[in-house]
């Protein structure tokens, strides 16, 4: 009996030992010089459920302000089961951009766009798919393909809100944003696929970025759940156009591509995964970032006067025939005080990280070495700095009168991050943007009291942002 209590003793010491050598090696991970400082926390979950607490949507998270605080403008954590270096410093930041090209995410983000998705392929794929989507969101690209579209869509929603009284501008931007790309990418969709499509986006879970775990009943599971749901429907239209000789979008023949011989240069299963994680990148970012846009407006009078002036005046200066056909590029490129109310909104509301990387070398930053293989995390606080901006947490859209209003990334501007994963979709969501002020300020509207839009994180709104709106009988609303 005596051996027996002295063998379960020798083993129950042996885990105690084995669990604390692997507590201490997870608190203190190998490096080949001086990491930066910071604290890992628990084994797994890390510093996961500090970082993810609600904060206000025009400040950088309460846990990164603390952590700067403590250890500096670069500091290393674990975050979502991964080894993370946090930066807030700005010249750090375009730096790993530049010169790390492997996006970073964890595991749930990871399993979201599926291990051979091409946004994490190769670079030769990578520079391909870029391509292809520039052709369609360029500059060029918008004005000759999508700009009536946006036009169109963004009127019918408005309409249809002021008929009801009332509008979700998160829900109604996300349907703007699905029927707009789903028509290009594509082609004329079933109407009843089109509703399946918006309704998987109405349902997906808010967070799916947060935890890497997929149990049933939790964000990831449901995610899961959808991301299948949406594929179904992508690839059942694609086959089905295939099959019976009909013409799939302009966007999905220019992604499948041809090379000599006329093979395909992507499968058409690779292509599917791409244009679902290109539907969801645009659904998650755009429409919050339009909310909190909207809500910042309604919060400023002299601010809403001023674009509703300026909008007025596009729909005076037009005949009856150019009512009729819409907003123009002449038009969008006219609106000057409303790209300094984007560009301002982009700057206030940028508090998530814009650059986002797998280190794929060893960096050396002052004493500290950023080891390779870590993710890499760098918030735009040059955003909030007050050496570079005038009272940084006032939305003050005249700080940016004289400036450049077309520049989408500077040393001191990055809310859309920088390198070769730029984001692609910037000028479609500032044209969006622009296209959806124009026509609400042509109604009489307003947030509705029980709003709290901007005292959440602007990635984890829970639901959209709801405005009273009617018919403005002092402006023609015949079009435009």
């Amino acid at each position: 009996m005596v051996e027996v209590y002295e063998l379960w003793t020798v083993i129950l010491s042996l885990i105690v030992v084995k669990l604390c050598h692997w507590f201490y090696q997870w608190s203190n991970p190998k490096c080949k010089g001086k990491l930066p400082p910071g604290s890992m926390g628990f084994p797994i979950i890390g510093k996961t459920f500090e970082f993810m607490k609600p904060h206000d949507a025009i400040q950088l998270p309460t846990f990164v302000k603390e952590k700067t605080h403590r250890y500096g403008p670069v500091f290393r954590t674990s975050l979502f089961g991964a080894k993370v270096i946090i930066s807030t410093d700005s010249g750090l930041n375009i730096e790993m951009a530049k010169t790390n090209h492997v996006p970073g995410m964890p595991k749930s983000l990871a399993r979201l766009f599926g291990e051979n998705n091409l946004f994490v392929q190769s670079k030769e794929s990578h520079k391909h798919v870029r391509s292809v989507t520039t052709q369609l969101l360029g500059s060029q690209g918008l004005k000759l393909r999508m700009m009536q579209d946006i036009d169109i869509l963004t009127r019918t929603h408005m309409e249809e809100g002021a008929r009801n009284g009332s509008l979700d501008v998160k829900e109604t931007v996300s349907k703007i944003l699905t029927e707009c790309l789903a028509k290009k990418v594509m082609g004329e969709m079933e109407p009843e696929a089109t509703k399946e499509l918006a309704l998987c986006w109405s349902h997906f879970p808010k967070g799916w970025f947060r935890i890497s775990w997929n149990i049933p009943g939790n964000g990831v599971y449901r995610m899961m759940k959808a991301k299948k749901e949406m594929i179904r429907i992508l690839k059942e239209t694609v086959l089905k156009k295939r099959a019976s000789g009909e013409e799939v979008g302009e966007f999905f023949k220019m992604l499948l591509g041809e090379v000599e011989g006329g093979e395909e240069m992507i499968s058409v299963e690779s292509a599917i995964e791409f244009i679902f994680s290109f539907f969801l990148i645009a659904n998650e970012a755009t429409p919050s970032v339009l909310t909190a846009t909207v809500k910042l407006i309604s919060d400023n009078p002299k601010v809403m006067q001023e674009l509703k002036r300026e909008h007025e005046q596009i729909v005076r200066d037009k005949s009856e025939k150019e009512k009729k056909a819409g907003l123009t590029w002449e038009d969008y490129k006219s609106m000057t005080f409303t790209q300094m109310v984007i560009n301002e909104s982009l700057r206030i509301t940028s508090t998530a990280p814009t650059v986002l990387r797998i280190i794929d070398h060893e960096f050396q930053f002052g004493d500290y070495t950023i080891p390779a293989g870590w993710i890499f995390m760098g918030f735009p606080s040059v955003h909030f700095n007050p050496e570079k901006y005038d009272d940084p947490l006032a939305f003050n859209p005249w700080r940016w009168k004289e400036k450049d209003l077309t520049a989408i990334v500077s040393k001191t501007y990055i809310p859309f991050g920088a390198g070769s994963r730029l984001c692609l979709g910037a000028d479609f969501a500032k044209l969006l943007m622009a296209s959806f002020i124009h026509h609400l300020c042509r109604y009489r509207w307003s947030m509705k009291t029980e709003t709290t839009v901007l005292r959440r994180f602007i990635l984890m709104f829970p639901g959209g942002s709801d405005i009273q709106i009617s018919q403005d009988t002092e402006v023609d609303n015949s079009a435009g």
